[in-house]
């Protein structure tokens, strides 16, 4: 099996916090790996590092088995696809425009976007339940439709990892669903992997394959979801107890 995506004694800090240290993991074609953690712990710091944006402290990140140190921001954008948590507009722009900057990275320098790249923006975002909205001023969007024209751009960008900072941020439960089966299919149709920051327990248990844990003070847990997300290991993590209930085949996490 082709890693898309690999961590090696990986030491990251922020701010004098250790937020992961000797971190070892590998992330395969098809896997959703969710971060768990409490605010403040380190999630988003992790994954900007993950994705090349800041160096890390210690250790090594590996995209197909190069090194991020070594690739280049192009190619790198095609290997790897980041969901902000916090979006900035500081230009006018139309929706269509938006999306169609996930394409960028397949497009040579002072060359127009292609019918096919227009052809695959607006696939994106009939996705999102956002079609004809193309011609849409961004600024005039709400934060939910604004989080869904972020998703249609990384959607087009078509990387092999999806990196994502609470991707369900600013969405009503329909379309958190609808967004969390579109990766989901778009992992198993394209052959890809996703790695997202969760706070909601319950999607991490059914849409995550994998889970990596961050406790503070460097401490980390990785493995199945089935394995980690156990009352002992929530407990520690939140710092407050979480019930564990069994429904339809499934299981359902509550606060107490």
């Amino acid at each position: 099996m082709n890693t898309l995506l690999s961590v090696e004694s990986l030491k990251t800090t922020i701010a004098n916090q250790n937020v992961c240290d000797g971190l070892d993991f590998s992330v395969n074609p098809g896997e959703c790996w969710g971060i768990l953690g409490i605010n403040g712990i380190g999630k988003t710091t992790l994954l900007h590092t993950l994705a090349g944006l800041r160096d890390p402290d210690y250790g090594d990140i590996y995209y197909n088995g190069e090194s991020v140190r070594s690739l280049g921001k192009i190619e790198l954008a095609k290997k790897r696809g980041v969901l902000f948590q916090t979006k900035f507009d500081p230009f006018p722009a139309t929706v269509l425009e938006t999306v169609l900057i996930g394409r960028h990275p397949y497009i040579q320098h002072w060359q127009w976007e292609s019918d096919k790249d227009i052809e695959l923006a607006k696939n994106s975002l009939q996705q999102v339940d956002l079609s004809g909205m193309e011609d849409r001023y961004i600024n005039t969007l709400s934060g939910g439709e604004r989080q869904r024209v972020a998703i249609a751009t990384i959607l087009t960008q078509h990387p092999d990892v999806y990196l994502l900072d609470e991707p369900t941020n600013h969405l009503d439960i329909q379309h958190q669903m609808k967004l969390m089966q579109l990766f989901h299919d778009a992992n198993k149709r394209q052959h890809s992997a996703i790695v997202m920051i969760l706070h909601d327990l319950n999607l991490a248990a059914r849409f995550c394959n994998r889970i990596l844990m961050l406790f503070g003070n460097g401490r980390v847990l990785t493995g199945e979801t089935s394995k980690l997300l156990t009352t002992e290991n929530l407990n520690e993590l939140y710092g407050h107890p979480i019930n564990v209930l069994n429904h339809d085949s499934q299981r359902v996490f509550i606060p107490a």
